[in-house]
């Protein structure tokens, strides 16, 4: 049974290198180490690909995160995929920057994009991988934090947290039962 594994972030190579878009970082690192391409689906970038034998597609979506719910389900329609088989990768401000974490269900805990995600999938049972960028020091600051690009010194940090969450997508892929 065929999954999709939806790296979030904003489309355009101003956003490419930012919190916001460490998903999207997740999945090339995916498509990189599985050695596929990406191709055009509509507005998105889509690349198959299949791990111990099951099949999935990794997905860059072309819809700005907080408007990423009708888009993804679009795109889930045209592909005969449900939310069931979904799986998530974004940022998470709550968590430490580098800190993995993944979760079957729950709320979208302020996340704009996953929010819209639950909203027009009308579910929660979102299988997900977030990936920590820290928190601001202020709420007034949490855009600004999330849209800017990671400081040198953080890129290792963040690029060993890609490698990781990657493990983890690959693992959820793996484990899944029809």
């Amino acid at each position: 049974m065929l999954q999709a594994v939806v790296g979030l972030g904003n489309p355009g190579p101003e956003y490419r290198g930012t919190r916001h878009n460490v998903g999207q970082r997740v999945v090339d690192h995916l498509a990189k180490t599985l050695r596929k391409r990406w191709r055009r689906e509509g507005a998105h970038q889509v690349a198959k690909a299949v791990w111990r034998g099951e099949a999935f597609y990794l997905v860059k979506p072309g819809a700005f995160m907080n408007a990423m719910g009708p888009a993804v389900a679009r795109l889930l329609r045209r592909l005969h995929l449900g939310p069931s088989d979904l799986i998530l990768v974004y940022d998470d401000i709550d968590l430490p920057l580098g800190k993995v974490r993944v979760r079957m269900k729950g709320s979208h805990g302020g996340h704009k994009g996953v929010g819209s995600l639950i909203e027009t999938l009308g579910t929660d049972e979102l299988r997900r991988v977030k990936v920590g960028v820290g928190r601001p020091g202020t709420r007034d600051e949490v855009v600004d934090h999330v849209l800017s690009p990671f400081l040198l010194d953080e890129l290792p940090l963040v690029e060993a947290a890609s490698a990781e969450a990657a493990d983890h997508v690959l693992k959820l892929i793996a484990s899944r039962t029809p």
